[in-house]
């Protein structure tokens, strides 16, 4: 009984860590495409807010995307 319930407990565990690898896989792409929208539809509203174009979402989504690239980096690397 309580090996079973060790099991259990072993692919619960795995499978949150897949959900999590997946997760992670998931972050850095969305970032992109949310650089990508903004800019390509919501770059007015940025405009008004300042003059820098290192301020703003554009640049934020951006440095975003970068920062979640290394679950990419680490896929690549085990290939």
């Amino acid at each position: 009984m309580i090996a079973a319930g060790h099991q259990t407990g072993r692919r619960s565990h795995a499978a949150a860590l897949d959900a999590a690898g997946w997760l992670g896989l998931a972050a850095a792409p969305t970032f992109a495409v949310m650089a990508l929208l903004t800019y390509l539809f919501g770059a007015g509203v940025d405009m008004m807010c300042s003059m820098s174009p290192l301020s703003g979402m554009v640049p934020m989504y951006v440095l975003m995307s970068a920062f979640h690239f290394a679950p990419w980096l680490k896929l690549i690397s085990r290939r």
